[in-house]
């Protein structure tokens, strides 16, 4: 039944790998990245719209953010927007919203996605989700989505699948078990091997089956968001909550249940996907043009350059001339040209430029 269906995204992150465009003050998922008119978690809520009706769906975001999701979302009530006044990843996020909607309705089926994914076949995604809910429902399953690899990604976790019998896309098959993001050699070894996918962190489930996992793997965790459903729903909801995430460890929904638990399944999709965490995961989603350059900014001019990815603002002239392999971005008075094999140093340059101009941070 539709109405069972609740989708939650969650939009608490900072994205600093997308920076200069994304700031702690207004990160990513609420960027239009691809210079199409949306945001990312635009397209995420009007994806997941296909999946659940428009009042079951929830935004998981920090306090400073709400604003923010009102303002892109205007459909969604405030009841809709869940705020956590600190971060401390995703497995206390998503025992909130599950104690919260269980509190409501308890025989809901949750979707929990990401804000910030590209994903470009959405009817394919649709079908998939259904497949993974329909399995949800069927017994006390924790579901996940694995996406078909088609390169050896150090990036990504990894879930491993029984090769005992062919699965095909779109099908359900029993984890074996969660692997970390490995080395080069070892992601060789799992796209060859044939039976492990991406981890693409969107899960299915029941709220009882999460909140009855949560309470047998993380009994704190649960007994501070669970273990009294009274104040959800009611006046008392924030205060309640921000008690909780100031008691509650700092642990992701993978450490806390994904890898202790038996009674997991993946649904194996094939739909185009990217999670967008670097600016060379977007660039592959882009067009390009004669040089295979990419330009997001309709005024953004290119001279014998190649292999270069360009983000600026559409009212801003910009002449580039010999640059090869770089990514140039300008936003809100910063500009950065980044050579495209050092992108994995953002983070750490970041920090540096930190530490001598925290007016910018």
């Amino acid at each position: 039944m539709k109405n069972n269906n609740y989708c939650i995204i969650m939009a608490g992150g900072v994205g600093s790998r997308f920076w200069p465009m994304s700031t702690p003050q207004k990160p990513k998922q609420f960027l239009d990245v691809l210079g199409i008119g949306k945001s990312l978690i635009q397209m995420t809520y009007d994806r997941l719209l296909l999946t659940a009706p428009k009042e079951n769906i929830y935004i998981l975001t920090n306090t400073n953010y709400a604003a923010i999701v009102k303002e892109q979302l205007p459909d969604l009530t405030f009841d809709q927007i869940l705020t956590e006044p600190k971060r401390k990843n995703t497995a206390p996020c998503i025992a909130y919203a599950a104690a919260k909607i269980m509190a409501k309705n308890e025989n809901a089926v949750l979707v929990i996605s990401p804000s910030d994914h590209l994903i470009v076949r959405e009817n394919r995604f649709t079908e998939i989700i259904a497949t993974a809910i329909n399995r949800a429902n069927e017994g006390d399953r924790l579901v996940t989505l694995g996406i078909q690899p088609t390169r050896p990604d150090t990036g990504y976790g990894y879930i491993e699948f029984s090769k005992a019998n062919k699965i095909n896309p779109g099908e359900v098959a029993e984890v074996t078990q969660f692997r970390e993001k490995p080395n080069l050699e070892t992601a060789k070894e799992f796209v060859e091997s044939g039976n492990f996918y991406w981890n693409s962190g969107i899960f299915v489930w029941k709220a009882k089956t999460i909140l009855d996992s949560l309470k047998s793997f993380q009994p704190a965790l649960h007994n501070l968001f669970a273990g009294d459903l009274t104040p959800y729903n009611s006046v008392n909801e924030q205060n309640h909550v921000n008690n909780c995430f100031e008691k509650c460890e700092d642990i992701s929904i993978d450490f806390a249940v994904m890898e202790h638990a038996k009674n997991t399944d993946v649904v194996l999709a094939d739909f185009d996907w990217s999670d967008l965490g670097t600016w060379g995961s977007l660039n592959s989603h882009l067009s390009k043009d004669e040089n295979n350059n990419s330009i997001v900014g309709k005024n953004a001019h290119l001279f014998n350059s190649k292999n270069c990815q360009v983000n600026v603002p559409k009212d801003k002239l910009v002449l580039l001339d010999g640059l090869n392999d770089y990514i140039v971005v300008e936003s809100e008075g910063m500009l950065m040209v980044l050579k495209s094999e050092n992108e994995q140093e953002l983070k750490n340059y970041l920090k540096l430029i930190e530490n001598k101009s925290p007016d910018f941070f």
